[in-house]
């Protein structure tokens, strides 16, 4: 059967630049891959087609025997051969998945120093030191580079040998049908180096479990959730890898008098009832110290007032939110038979005098005539 053209096989033009003509294979290629068509029997044809075209046209050589003198100028060189200069099958397919296996051609999979993994720490903070700002000593766990063996994992001057199974590349490909899948080799643990030697102290693992202990500065204002990085400090690389970082993530502990919102305070502050009724003033915490708050007469449960500039100073902004004070009114308790007696006289003038002097409950009577007068006539 007679050859069809290589520019019609991969849909492209006799002018098409290599990254075009790529970039076509690569479609045609993950299209028609007979891994992703396990029911078309003509997907694997399809598949070589396209792969003896791109080897062919991706060759600068091949390729301009080709544009000559046709499949009969290739002499034999095309269809996966490799022939002297040209890609083979195996070459194009690292090419083009690399992305995938992770690296083609030889060596491409050798492992390299690699970065330490980053840690978290959860500072526990309590509201004022988070608002203050402050220098804590933390302790955390870590794998430090070994210090007998400088992370090689050899003892001193015990020679480290190249991998006989991956020739120190640190990967093998396994070949499975058309897909060349590279993994790590299970000799040497992708290090591509065998310890004749093991370090003693270490294990040959090239790093030891250890702790430290860091002086972290907490700037004011930070929040839950707020995180610090530190660089370094996290867990030593391997093969003489730079280390990972520490992230310290705060974690602000509840206070007995305030909660955060945001860069405001809240608070509730109890009031006993005469001062809620007839007015006055009150004592009321704050960050940094006790203020006066002034109560105005005729104060209902639940009101409440702003104090500006009484809150929070966050890292994000350049002033402090403000305290908002919400009171509660008490109701007096542990009275005796004259005080009751007072209240009862109190009631009793209130309800004589023609006048509502509880604007929340009548408010609520009204409705509740409504609700009963419409859903129970």
């Amino acid at each position: 059967m007679a050859k069809r053209d290589y520019y019609d096989v991969l849909g492209t033009s006799k002018g098409a630049g290599k990254d075009e003509i790529k970039k076509a294979y690569r479609r045609l290629a993950m299209k028609n891959h007979p891994d992703r068509n396990p029911d078309d029997a003509d997907a694997e044809a399809r598949f070589k087609e396209a792969s003896e075209a791109y080897e062919v046209l991706s060759d600068d050589r091949k390729r301009q025997a080709y544009d000559q003198f046709g499949h009969a100028g290739l002499g034999g060189a095309a269809g996966g051969g490799g022939g002297p200069g040209g890609a083979g099958f195996g070459d194009i397919f690292g090419d083009i998945f690399s992305d995938i296996f992770g690296g083609g051609g030889p060596g491409g999979g050798r492992q390299r120093a690699t970065r330490g993994s980053d840690l978290r720490y959860d500072l526990d903070l309590d509201l004022e030191t988070a608002i203050d700002g402050d220098t804590v000593e933390i302790r955390i766990p870590t794998l430090e580079e070994c210090d007998t063996c400088d992370g090689s994992g050899a003892e001193k001057g015990s020679p480290v040998d190249t991998c006989g199974t991956c020739q120190g590349v640190g990967q093998v490909r396994i070949q499975q049908g058309f897909l060349s899948i590279q993994q790590t080799c299970p000799d040497c643990h992708g290090n591509g180096k065998k310890v004749r030697n093991p370090c003693k102290k270490c294990r040959g693992e090239g790093r030891v479990q250890s702790s430290k202990t860091l002086s972290v500065k907490v700037p004011p204002g930070v929040d839950n959730g707020d995180r610090i990085r530190l660089g370094g400090e996290g867990e030593a690389g391997e093969m003489g890898g730079p280390s990972g970082d520490l992230y310290v993530q705060m974690n602000v502990k509840p206070h007995e008098f305030f909660v955060r919102d945001g860069n405001n305070l809240r608070a509730n502050v109890p009031v006993d009832m005469i001062t809620a009724a007839l007015g006055g003033e009150i004592d009321v915490p704050t960050m940094k110290g006790k203020v006066s708050l002034r109560i105005p007469a005729e104060t209902q449960s639940g009101k409440t007032f702003r104090l500006r500039g009484k809150g929070v100073q966050s890292v994000r902004t350049s002033s402090p939110g403000d305290l908002l004070v919400k009171v509660s009114v008490e109701t007096p308790v542990n009275l005796n038979s004259a005080q009751k007696k007072m209240l009862e006289d109190l009631r009793d003038s209130l309800a004589d005098s023609g006048r509502s002097h509880s604007p929340a409950t009548t408010g609520w009577l009204d409705k509740a005539k409504r609700f009963f007068g419409e859903h129970l006539n």
